[in-house]
């Protein structure tokens, strides 16, 4: 049986062993084979993290997120996931997003830590204003992180025109700042088709992000066929002398 804190938690180092527990080999290979170049993978499946940021979340929450280390990916998901799972003010939040976001290095880390931070539904406003420094930073996944953000928490009336002079302000050339928002374009298509298409008209990204959201608009199953073809037809002839990994 695991030790528990006074408070009946799971400490820091216990959590660590569950983690390893609750890891699958097929699972850890089938992961890093989507993540290249990262090593440090455990194979622990998304709802089993989620399922033990709750546990955490419940206790001594301050206490793990002081001792977690970094050394695999799945624990550093864990702190993301207990950080967007937590009760607490929006201000505590996003001094621990603040201090998170340094610790993300590839896109699975960063998606799941957006898809967790559901305290932004009801702090749009707030939320808004602070991703705008992530959008003017030189770091790939800075970028990455609020634009995950945006077409998780922000594809509304009232955003997408936002939403896209960001996307057209993104110089950062990581591939992927670029593939997030050719993701959040698509999303933004789905809600919106005809402002989504006019900006697409008018936009300023580079050819391979926004070849990549027409590719990505056509796999939408929410488009009908016929327009998959207009979409079609919109492609850049340049794409594919970039050079940059489709």
């Amino acid at each position: 049986m695991k030790q528990t804190s006074e408070k009946g938690l799971l400490d820091a180092k216990s959590i660590k062993e569950e983690l390893k527990e609750l890891a699958e080999e097929k699972y850890r290979i089938f992961s890093a084979s989507l993540i290249p170049g990262k090593e440090n993978v455990l194979g622990v499946r998304l709802p089993l993290l989620r399922k033990l940021a709750v546990r955490i979340a419940k206790g001594d929450w301050q206490d793990y997120l002081n001792q977690a280390q970094d050394d695999t990916m799945e624990e550093v998901m864990l702190q993301g996931m207990v950080i967007g799972t937590i009760k607490t003010d929006i201000e505590v939040i996003l001094k621990l997003t603040e201090e998170f976001i340094p610790k993300i290095d590839c896109w699975s880390v960063c998606d799941s830590f957006c898809g967790s931070l559901k305290i932004v539904k009801d702090n749009r406003e707030r939320v808004w204003k602070f991703l705008q420094q992530y959008f003017n930073s030189d770091q790939e996944y800075d970028i990455r992180f609020g634009v995950v953000m945006l077409l998780g928490y922000y594809v509304l009336p009232e955003y997408y025109e936002k939403a896209f002079t960001i996307f057209d302000n993104i110089k950062q050339e990581g591939y992927y700042v670029k593939m997030a928002v050719a993701w959040a374009i698509s999303t933004y298509y789905t809600s919106f088709p005809d402002q989504t298409l006019d900006y697409l008209k008018r936009c300023n990204l580079d050819d391979f992000t926004y070849n990549k959201a027409l590719q990505k608009i056509t796999e939408s199953l929410k488009v009908d066929l016929k327009t998959k073809e207009i979409i079609r037809s919109m492609k850049r002839v340049s794409y594919d002398t970039l050079g940059i990994k489709k």
